[in-house]
């Protein structure tokens, strides 16, 4: 399974990596390997949402239920993230990503924070 990892780099910016999740069989599914988190916290941002640079609190997943979102790297790097689209957002350090909500609709997302 394909996902989108958000990471900071050696120049202290961040960028984008598609990493692939290993599933392995468990019976009559496939499943990753279990992750260790802290929680899941609900969240909305209003369709006009905009955030300058900012690096994430922790690492965590972030997956958009309804909307979209854009994130912006330093290097100028854009990705539109839709309904169903899963990032480990890492840049825990640096100068961070933008995010911008586009498409004239709130966005609800997840955030998991990992341990």
């Amino acid at each position: 399974m394909k996902i989108v990892r958000l990471y900071t780099g050696t120049d202290n910016e961040s960028h984008f990596e598609d990493v692939e999740v290993e599933l392995n069989i468990t019976g009559r599914f496939q499943a990753s390997a279990l992750q260790p988190a802290l929680g899941i916290l609900f969240r909305s941002a209003p369709a006009n949402h905009w955030s300058d640079f900012h690096p994430v609190p922790k690492r965590q997943y972030v997956i958009t239920l309804s909307g979209q979102v854009e994130i912006e790297t330093g290097d100028g790097t854009v990705r539109r993230f839709g309904p169903g689209d899963v990032m480990l957002a890492e840049d825990t350090t640096g100068r961070g990503h933008i995010t911008r909500v586009v498409g004239g609709q709130p966005r609800n997302y997840v955030f998991i924070p990992l341990k």
